[in-house]
């Protein structure tokens, strides 16, 4: 990978997709999304993103809100000119519910992003995977959280601790990544195995890396480079495929687009059943449900 050239021109697709999507029904997914609650009260899913900077992973979370909330919605700022990250702070985010009464049961956190020069510390990252950072602490590329910052969780809570990490990756660099950013996703993807975290990856910015997508989002799955880079990240980082998850973000667009809800859907429910699995686990060690 890293330092490989990109090269996208027009790849065949595939005759038939390698994976499937009901592109007709994006409400299904979207009312599992509403309706989904934790067995146990008081509980909620952390998720973490974290990625390389620019990745797309502010968008993201815009995204899911956007689509949540039936309209554009832009509550974590992001800058597309950016170099650095533009995420300087452990940043969490809610959802409310149409009601506006409640909330739903994850909450996203966002973080400074990856890079070999000025990016998040690996060391930091591992700290939040374990809960011991506190929502607005600004990060230091000099030095990693000391147990004496005021920003520094002592004991946290289960709801501190992250439940499943999503690694954002810019499908249109993916050949590009500097062998440094692939080696600090490999050794935080380390950590969060050892701490029995899962993991998914999400490859954002596919409609500008592979031309046929911009004309048709239902191609996704049936563009044979996509696949193939995919694969072969998949064997960099040791991410299953069936947990890496191509999406288009909202960044141009003034009006939802069904296809793009229901890539984002996808994602979203799987990163909920995987992170809901890691909730339930820790609650209930055994297995059994109370």
């Amino acid at each position: 990978m890293g330092g490989t050239q990109s090269t996208h021109e027009q790849p065949p697709l595939l005759s038939t997709p390698w994976r499937t999507i009901n592109w007709k029904d994006y409400q299904t997914p979207l009312q599992y999304v509403e309706s989904y609650k934790l067995p146990s009260e008081g509980k909620q899913i952390r998720i973490l993103l974290h990625g390389p900077v620019g990745a797309g992973k502010s968008s993201f979370i815009n995204s899911v809100q956007s689509v949540l909330h039936g309209r554009i919605y832009v509550q974590a700022l992001s800058d597309t000119g950016f170099k650095y990250s533009f995420t300087e702070k452990y940043t969490a985010y809610k959802i409310q519910k149409g009601d506006q009464k409640s909330f739903y049961p994850f909450v996203f956190n966002d973080i400074m992003g990856l890079s070999p020069v000025n990016g998040v510390l690996v060391d930091d990252v591992k700290l939040a995977l374990m809960g011991h950072v506190k929502e607005g602490y600004k990060f230091n590329i000099e030095s990693k959280l000391s147990d004496a910052d005021p920003h520094f969780i002592k004991s946290p809570t289960d709801n501190d601790k992250v439940h499943i990490l999503v690694c954002v990756i810019n499908a249109d660099n993916l050949t590009l990544m500097h062998q440094a950013t692939l080696q600090q996703i490999r050794e935080i993807r380390g950590k969060a195995s050892e701490l029995g975290i899962p993991q998914v990856v999400i490859l954002t910015k596919i409609d500008k890396a592979y031309p046929e997508l911009k004309e048709n989002l239902r191609n996704v799955y049936k563009v044979a480079s996509l696949k193939n880079q995919m694969e072969q990240f998949s064997a960099d980082v040791g991410i299953p495929m069936n947990c890496m998850f191509p999406v288009k973000n909202y960044s141009e667009e003034i009006e939802l687009n069904s296809d793009t809800d229901s890539l984002i859907l996808s994602v979203l429910r799987n990163i909920i059943n995987f992170g809901g699995d890691c909730v339930n686990f820790h609650t209930n060690p055994s297995g059994h449900l109370d």
